[in-house]
């Protein structure tokens, strides 16, 4: 099985700066795809970042320019960048990982999720 552990999450304010880690443990083959998403109260959850094997990114339009996800392949985590936040960035943001277990089984794993305030 895989698991993963987030950290870095807390209360900023506006114009701040956060840097979210997840790190994944477990037997893994490999590791395809590594993202961020989060989910703010009354909300679905949506796509925040991902970024691939081969350091592909992409982002949501609402933090372009803002946040930025990156991944150590040799620790198996992925980090999510997050600048120039603002009250709406307030939400609980959730690392899910995609790849393959020994005879490449296929796996998909989320973290428990850290919160993020961003408030005066």
């Amino acid at each position: 099985q895989v698991q993963l552990v987030e950290s870095g999450g807390g209360l900023v304010q506006p114009g701040g700066s956060l840097r979210l880690s997840c790190a994944a443990s477990g037997t893994i083959r490999r590791i395809d795809v590594m993202g961020w998403y989060r989910q703010a109260p009354g909300k679905q959850r949506e796509l925040v970042a991902t970024i691939i094997s081969g350091g592909t990114t992409n982002y949501a339009d609402s933090v372009q320019g803002r946040f930025t996800v990156s991944r150590d392949n040799a620790e198996n985590t992925v980090f999510l960048q997050m600048n120039s936040l603002k009250p709406e960035d307030t939400a609980v943001y959730y690392c899910n990982v995609q790849g393959r277990l020994p005879f490449l089984r296929p796996f998909n794993t989320w973290g428990q999720g850290t919160q993020v305030t961003v408030s005066s």
